[in-house]
């Protein structure tokens, strides 16, 4: 199966698509907010942990080739380089 060739832009869009279609409710909650979620666009899989690198490794053992895309669960961003990470309101 040939990939089709995505920007950075689509893939981050079909990834909030992906969470906010059905992930966010399974993820969401008191003991996950600030966790990674990992969501492998092409599959809809996707995996929880602390820094998101032991779920992109069990993702990728599935699907060596997959298009992998992190969240932090309840937040608007996944890193800051100036220490604050606001929070979302959804």
């Amino acid at each position: 199966m040939q990939a089709i060739l995505l920007s950075r832009e689509e893939v981050g869009k079909r990834a909030r698509e992906l969470y906010e279609n059905g992930i966010r409710q399974q993820v969401e909650t008191d003991e996950n907010i600030g966790k990674m979620v990992i969501i492998d666009i092409e599959t809809g899989e996707y995996a929880v942990d602390e820094l998101g690198i032991e779920s992109a490794h069990f993702l990728r053992k599935k699907n060596p080739l997959a298009r992998l895309f992190g969240i932090r669960i309840g937040y608007k961003v996944a890193v800051s380089f100036n220490g604050y990470l606001e929070r979302d309101t959804k």
